[in-house]
């Protein structure tokens, strides 16, 4: 294909970046660093759109530091790498939460020249945010973008609001949004961000004045504003209300997706109107519209587990596989989940060894679901193995490995374990803390229990400092 670009030299660069793009996508990164070698040897020239685009590939699929290795590599093809460049490998760093590597870009870019824009800094004030540190992501929009004469645009406030709701500050993001709505014209994404946080909040006129005013401002409602404004509904007690905006939904041939109708189904069951939930999926799966969707699959799949009805089980799922459906991470975790409810932990164990023989690699959800199913049946060993064996861990799978240990008396092991995560920065519950701690005290002695707990004030003063 390459070698036909030749042809036509205007276009063959721009050619080689959708070329480049869509391998990219496709995950096959190997095989975009060749094209572009072999590009060069045919006179096709990449440019900085090329290594952009390369870079952004390995920022998603394989890590920051080989994202940045493209930069000498672009440099030694003459080309030096611009504000998009630094842009993706900040959004990289914030991505996996580095905020050194993210300052570490920042400053390089600046002493390459180059001017930050207002994506650069939304990036860091976005990753200050995820991090809790609120004061330093104002601080960057209130210094950094007023001292560089840019002007805050709907992403920004976006970012501010989202940060808002979050904390909980709803009251202070309403007031913030119609501060900015004579400012920017606030987008769809802008409404669903308050209404996520209305309905949060549990505030239902609130989110129902948002939500007129996001049709005032001509746009129509999307699925995730319906889908939040239907669990406001469940949650709330208001199973009419929210049944009824799920048919008008239907009624306007409004395209909502699986989640929409998840969540009709889940407050019918927890109503106990299960009759109407199974008519509901079934109307939805069985149906050529939703017979594509794996969430509509998997939320029927949860309910024959509830019920016990294993043979249902087993008909869906070769339902799902004669369709040519691509089972998820939920789903195996539904069934691992569901297996575990009904007492088989050696079919729940099994599916998960089944999953490894086919070269799935189960997810850090599903297999915190078969520890905690373990440590609960009583096999800690069994769990504890299981555990030994994963690759990657989260602050849950620390969380219930610890609880579960201290429920089987092995207080020390369980200290010891705590003691590495509290030394790996890691946010483990107090409830762990306290649960070692008070096992120590009475099963130990009270001399192990203050050892432990001072080597954990240390940790937590040690990361302190650290993160500053």
């Amino acid at each position: 294909m390459v070698r036909g670009l030749t042809k036509f030299p205007k276009i063959s660069t721009k050619l080689l970046n959708i070329c480049i793009d869509s391998l990219c996508k496709s995950r096959n990164l190997e095989k975009a660093e060749s094209l572009i070698i072999d590009g060069i040897r045919l006179g096709v020239l990449p440019n900085v759109i090329t290594y952009n685009t390369l870079l952004n590939g390995y920022s998603r699929l394989v890590g920051i530091d080989e994202a940045y290795a493209v930069t000498h590599r672009m440099k030694q093809a003459g080309i030096e790498p611009d504000v998009s460049t630094y842009n993706s490998l900040i959004s990289g760093a914030a991505k996996r939460l580095l905020l050194n590597h993210a300052h570490h870009l920042l400053d390089e870019m600046l002493r390459s020249g180059l001017s930050p824009d207002m994506l650069s800094y939304n990036t860091l004030m976005s990753l200050y945010f995820k991090l809790g540190r609120h004061g330093d992501a104002f601080r960057v929009l209130n210094e950094d973008v007023r001292l560089a004469g840019l002007a805050p645009g709907v992403d920004t406030y976006n970012i501010l609001l989202d940060a808002l709701c979050k904390s909980g500050h709803i009251d202070n993001a309403v007031e913030l949004f119609k501060y900015i709505k004579n400012r920017v014209r606030p987008e769809i994404m802008t409404y669903n961000i308050l209404i996520n946080g209305l309905c949060k909040s549990r505030r239902v006129s609130a989110a129902n004045w948002m939500l007129r005013e996001l049709q005032r401002e001509g746009y129509t409602p999307n699925a995730v504003t319906y889908t939040t404004m239907l669990k406001l509904y469940f949650r709330m007690k208001m199973i009419e209300k929210g049944l009824k905006l799920f048919l008008k939904m239907k009624k306007e041939g409004y395209t909502f997706d699986g989640y929409a109708s998840c969540a009709v189904v889940s407050a019918l069951i927890k109503t106990g109107r299960a009759e109407e939930a199974y008519q509901c999926m079934h109307e939805l799966v069985r149906s050529g519209r939703r017979s594509g969707d794996i969430v509509s699959y998997n939320t029927l799949l949860n309910l024959y587990f509830k019920d016990g009805d294993l043979d249902a089980v087993d008909d869906l799922l070769e339902e799902i596989e004669s369709k040519g459906l691509k089972p998820d991470d939920y789903t195996h975790t539904i069934i691992v989940n569901g297996l575990l409810s009904i007492g088989h932990t050696g079919g729940a164990e099994k599916h998960l060894a089944c999953m490894g023989e086919k070269g799935m690699q189960p997810s850090v959800v599903t297999c915190n679901c078969l520890i905690d199913g373990l440590c609960k049946a009583g096999h800690v060993d069994r769990a504890m193995r299981l555990f030994a064996s994963m690759e990657i861990r989260d602050e849950f799978t620390y969380t219930s490995v610890v609880h579960n240990l201290c429920k089987d008396g092995r207080l020390v092991c369980a200290s010891k374990l705590l003691l590495l995560c509290y030394n790996k920065g890691m946010k483990i519950p107090s409830s762990a803390r306290r649960a070692v701690l008070s096992g120590l005290r009475m099963t130990v002695s009270y001399q192990a229990a203050r050892t432990t707990h001072h080597r954990i004030k240390a940790a937590i003063k040690c990361n302190a400092l650290t993160d500053t």
